[in-house]
C-alpha cells in the first residue's frame, strides 16, 4: 500500500495514526520531527511535480475507443447519462491531475463492453474548456485529450 505524501508533513504521530486507520505499517520520519523543516505544500515539491509529469500523458482523440467519443458527445450536450455517478466531482485523491479546488474535476463513464459493471475507463472533466483526461485504468493514469489530432 503506498502512503500518500501528505504523511510526511503531519510528522510521526499522525502517521502511526494514519497507519493504525488504514491498516499499514508506521515509519519512522527522518530526520526527527523536531529537527525538520516544514515540508512545502504537496503540489509544490519536486516529487508531487515529477509524479504529475510522468503520470499524466496525451492521446490524440481519434485514437479513443468508440464508448469515449459517446461519453464526450454526452458531456458536450449535458447528458443524460447511463449511470448515477456520471457528473459527480471527482477528488483527485490519487494526486496525478494538477491539484485544483474541489469541486473542479468531474468524472464521467466510459461504457467497457462486456463488463457487468461500469468497467474502469472513465473521463475526468475540468473546469477548462477541453480539459478532459481520459483513463483505462481507473485512476492509475491519465492521458489529457487532443482535440486537434
Amino acid at each position: 500500500m503506498r502512503i500518500p505524501p501528505r504523511i510526511t508533513r503531519i510528522g510521526a504521530a499522525g502517521a502511526l495514526a494514519s497507519a493504525l486507520l488504514l491498516g499499514g505499517t508506521a515509519v519512522a520520519a527522518t530526520p526527527s520531527v523536531a529537527t525538520a523543516r516544514p515540508a512545502a505544500p504537496y503540489a509544490a515539491t519536486a516529487h508531487a511535480t515529477a509524479v504529475h509529469v510522468q503520470a499524466v500523458g496525451d492521446i490524440c482523440y481519434s485514437k479513443l475507443p468508440a464508448q469515449a467519443h459517446d461519453t464526450l458527445d454526452l458531456i458536450d450536450k449535458g447528458g443524460p447519462y447511463p449511470y448515477p455517478q456520471d457528473g459527480t466531482v471527482f477528488t483527485n485523491r490519487e494526486g496525478i491531475l494538477p491539484a485544483q479546488s474541489s469541486g473542479y474535476y468531474h468524472e464521467y463513464t466510459v461504457v467497457t463492453p462486456g463488463s457487468p459493471d461500469r468497467g474502469a475507463r472513465r473521463i475526468v472533466t475540468g473546469e477548462k474548456q477541453n480539459e478532459d483526461y481520459y483513463t483505462a485504468d481507473h485512476y492509475k493514469s491519465f492521458d489529457l485529450v487532443d482535440r486537434g489530432c
